[in-house]
């Protein structure tokens, strides 16, 4: 199905669910239908750069947006947490990050723009001995040292993929709830308490302005940028 149906769609896309029955589908791509917001939906109703779909798709097919310091065009395309947005024509910059309504646009400064933050959700080895990162964005990174862990986070250049910083996934360390209730949340971990059977989850205990909260380890994100 090319739509959604406007009843469905993420509380943080800034549209109204009446009056219209439909809006576009994101297309599969590095981030969840549920956790992503299509570029045509960016365009006009995040940015305010168009009025209807078809002032959107016409600045999209004319380049004039990068995501990732790559020229996306399709409408569809989905924009997730941490992506790099930029309009190089207005000089505008901006990062995708989350807030307690969801997915947000954060201001940032062009020397910012070449950088960005990703969750370490998988780790393999690849041919010639290299270890393999599996980044939340769906990017595989590969690394001659194996120092990296999953929950871990890296910031990289883009394009160009180069680690610049690595953050540990352990107590002391400046995080971000990314999902669930609490999302938008920021502190320090306080302590980590691993799974003890199957039926438990792993879960995290974050210091932070609002006192202890307790998450899941999956919502997550560790590191600054």
């Amino acid at each position: 199905m090319p739509h959604l149906k406007r009843y469905s769609i993420p509380k943080f896309w800034p549209m109204t669910k009446k009056g219209k029955i439909f809006a576009v589908k994101p297309m599969p791509g590095p981030h969840p239908k549920d956790n992503c917001i299509p570029l045509q939906v960016m365009v006009r109703d995040v940015l305010g750069y168009a009025e209807n779909a078809k002032e959107a798709k016409k600045i999209l097919s004319d380049g004039k947006l990068l995501v990732d310091k790559k020229m996306r065009k399709d409408p569809k395309f989905p924009v997730g947490l941490m992506d790099v947005v930029e309009i190089p024509e207005a000089k505008q910059y901006f990062r995708v990050s989350v807030n307690a309504r969801g997915l947000f646009l954060q201001d940032i400064g062009e020397k910012d723009a070449g950088k960005k933050l990703c969750r370490i959700n998988g780790k393999s080895t690849v041919k010639g001995g290299l270890h393999q990162l599996n980044l939340h964005d769906g990017r595989n990174i590969p690394v001659k040292k194996d120092v990296y862990k999953v929950g871990d986070s890296v910031v990289i250049s883009i394009p160009d993929q180069k680690v610049l910083k690595h953050y540990r996934f352990e107590k002391g360390e400046r995080a971000m709830i990314v999902a669930g209730r609490n999302i938008g949340v920021k502190g320090k971990i306080k302590d980590i308490r691993e799974r003890k059977n199957m039926l438990e989850k792993a879960m995290v205990l974050l210091e932070s302005k609002r006192g202890e909260i307790q998450t899941l380890r999956d919502y997550i994100l560790v590191g600054e940028i």
